[in-house]
C-alpha cells in the first residue's frame, strides 16, 4: 500500500476560508483506494463547528519541544467518506475566532502545527512514503524533514511534495522571531535556503526543500517562473523548473451536478438543459426583483470583491457595460470601494443590476445555475474553480486568459464551431468590454451556436478524479514505484 499524508491549514467539511480547503478535502477520497492510503491532519481550531468537534475521537497526547518550549500536543481523529482525518490539538495556539489572526501569530501557530503533524506520526504509528503539504502554512515540513527528523530510523526515506495554490501568500516574518520560535540552526537562514529580501519566508522554505512541487494549473506553473507573476520568487521557482508541474484542481461532481442539486429552482442536465435550464433564470428574476424576461442576456459573478478579480476593469466600464442589453447579478464580498460600486449601479439602474454584497452558498448555486454568462476577468488566477462550476452548469465563462482560466476555458472559434466559452488575452478594460459584447451578439442572434458551446461545456470532465490521475502520476514518479 501507498501511503500519503495531506498536511493542511483548512479542509472541508471541517473549517474553510478558501478554495484551498475544497481541494483538501475533495482530492484524498477520490484516489485508487486498493492502491493508496491517503490520510490528512489539521489544526483542531476552537472556532469549528460543535457538530465536529463532537464527533472526534481522542488518540493520544505529548509533549513536544518547539526551540525552547514545551508544548502540549493532543492528537484526534475522525472517519469522515473514507478517509482518515488526524486534527491537533493545542488551545493556545488554535484560539480564536478565525483559523487565521494576526501574520505574527500565524507564524509561530503553524511553525507548531507543522512539527506537531511530523512528531504525531510515530505516535500513531503511521509512516507516510509521501507528505504533501500545502501552501506556506505548511512550508517548514519540508525544511524539518531534512533537519531535526532525520536523525530517527522513522523519518529517513520519507518525501515531500508542495503545492502552491496561491504564491501571492508566503508566511514571511523577521529572521531573529522565526529562528527563536522555530529552533532551526543559523545555517538554515541564508538566501539559498529560507531567508528572502532579508526575512524568513516558510513558502521558500517549503519550495527550497521539498522533493517535488506543484501549483494548481500548468499556465500558472509557468506564469510563476517570470517576474510579474513571480511575487519575488520567480528565480527561484525557474531554479527548480525541474521539480515542478502544474496540475489543474477539479470540483467536486456530487455537489455541483445540476440534475440534483437541491439548492437550485429547476433540475437539468445536459441533454435537456434547452427546455429546463431557463426555468432557473425566471425564478431567480423574480427573487432578485429583476426585469422578468427569460430572453435576456444574464451575466454572473461571484467572487471575492478584490482587485485581483479584475474588479477594476469591471468598475471602469460598469456604466457602459449597463447600457447594454443585459442584466448582471453579482454576488460577494470584499473592499469596500467595490461593494459600494455595485450597490451603486444596482440602484441607478433598477431592475437591471442585483449587487449582493454577502456569501451564500445555496445563492451561488442558483447564479450558477440561472445565468447565460459567467464573468471571470481576473489579474491573476492560479487555477479559479468558479469557471468550472459554470461549465458544469452550462453557464458560458468569460475570462481573461491567465492561470487555470486559460487552461480549463477553450475560447470560441466561429469558424470551426469548438470553444467552451469566451477569454481576452491583455488586461484591459476594453477589451474586456469587447469580449462580452461578443459574447452577447452570440447569444442574441447564433442560439445554435451558443446552445452547442454549453454542450461542449457541459461534457468537460474536470471532476477530481481527473486530477487525483496527475497526482497518483507524480507520486509514483517521485517514489519511483
Amino acid at each position: 500500500m501507498k501511503k500519503v499524508l495531506f498536511v493542511a491549514s483548512e479542509s472541508v467539511p471541517f473549517i474553510k476560508t478558501g478554495g484551498l480547503a475544497d481541494v483538501v478535502g475533495s482530492l484524498p477520497k477520490c484516489f485508487n483506494k486498493e492502491e493508496y492510503d491517503v490520510r490528512v491532519i489539521l489544526p483542531k481550531y476552537i472556532c469549528m463547528r460543535e457538530e465536529w468537534k463532537n464527533k472526534m475521537n481522542y488518540l493520544t497526547h505529548f509533549y513536544m519541544d518547539l526551540a525552547w518550549r514545551s508544548q502540549y500536543v493532543g492528537v484526534l481523529e475522525v472517519q469522515y467518506e473514507g478517509v482518515q482525518f488526524y486534527f491537533i490539538d493545542n488551545e493556545y495556539y488554535f484560539s480564536g475566532p478565525t483559523p487565521y489572526g494576526n501574520i505574527y501569530q500565524d507564524i509561530e501557530k503553524f511553525a507548531f502545527f507543522s512539527k506537531a503533524a511530523l512528531s504525531a506520526l510515530p505516535v500513531i504509528g503511521f509512516k507516510p512514503d509521501i507528505v504533501h503539504c500545502h501552501d506556506w502554512q505548511t512550508g517548514l515540513i519540508p525544511v524539518f524533514l531534512k533537519d531535526k527528523f532525520q536523525e530517527g530510523e522513522f523519518f529517513r526515506d520519507i518525501k515531500s511534495v508542495i503545492t502552491i495554490h496561491n504564491l501571492k501568500f508566503q508566511g514571511i516574518w523577521d529572521m531573529k522571531t522565526v529562528k527563536d520560535i522555530t529552533g532551526l540552526p543559523a545555517y538554515y537562514f541564508t538566501p539559498d535556503k529560507l531567508e528572502a529580501y532579508g526575512d524568513a519566508n516558510y513558502l521558500k522554505g517549503g519550495i527550497v526543500y521539498a522533493d517535488a512541487i506543484t501549483t494548481v494549473s500548468e499556465t500558472y506553473a509557468e506564469e510563476i517562473k517570470t517576474p510579474y507573476y513571480g511575487e519575488r520568487l520567480d528565480g527561484l521557482m525557474r531554479a527548480r523548473a525541474n521539480s515542478l508541474r502544474g496540475i489543474v484542481n477539479g470540483i467536486d461532481y456530487d455537489e455541483y451536478n445540476p440534475e440534483t442539486d437541491a439548492l437550485i429552482e429547476n433540475n437539468y442536465n445536459a441533454r435537456n438543459f434547452r427546455k429546463e435550464k431557463i426555468k432557473n433564470k425566471r425564478a431567480l428574476q423574480r427573487e432578485l426583483g429583476l426585469e422578468c424576461d427569460e430572453k435576456k442576456f444574464m451575466i454572473g459573478i461571484v467572487s471575492r470583491l478584490t482587485d485581483q478579480k479584475g474588479f477594476d476593469l469591471i468598475s471602469y466600464m460598469m456604466d457602459e457595460l449597463c447600457q447594454q442589453d443585459i442584466q448582471l447579478v453579482v454576488l460577494g464580498t470584499g473592499e469596500e470601494r467595490y461593494e459600494n460600486m455595485f450597490r451603486h449601479f444596482a440602484w441607478k439602474y433598477q431592475g437591471k443590476v442585483s449587487a449582493n454584497i454577502y456569501y451564500s452558498e445555496a445563492m451561488s448555486h442558483k447564479i450558477y445555475a440561472s445565468c447565460d454568462a459567467f464573468l471571470m476577468p481576473s489579474l491573476f488566477e492560479p487555477c479559479g474553480l468558479s469557471q468550472l462550476m459554470s461549465l458544469r452548469y452550462g453557464t458560458v465563462p468569460i475570462v481573461r486568459e491567465t492561470g487555470g482560466l486559460k487552461d480549463t476555458v477553450q475560447p470560441y472559434n466561429e469558424y470551426e464551431s469548438t470553444g467552451t466559452g469566451f477569454s481576452f488575452a491583455n488586461y484591459n478594460a476594453h477589451e474586456m468590454l469587447y469580449t462580452v459584447k461578443y459574447a452577447m451578439e452570440v447569444y442574441y442572434n447564433k442560439k445554435r451556436e451558443w446552445n452547442k458551446m454549453i454542450d461542449r461545456g457541459m461534457a468537460v470532465d474536470f471532476s477530481w478524479h481527473t486530477s487525483a490521475r496527475k497526482y497518483e502520476e507524480m507520486y509514483n514518479w517521485l517514489c519511483g514505484w
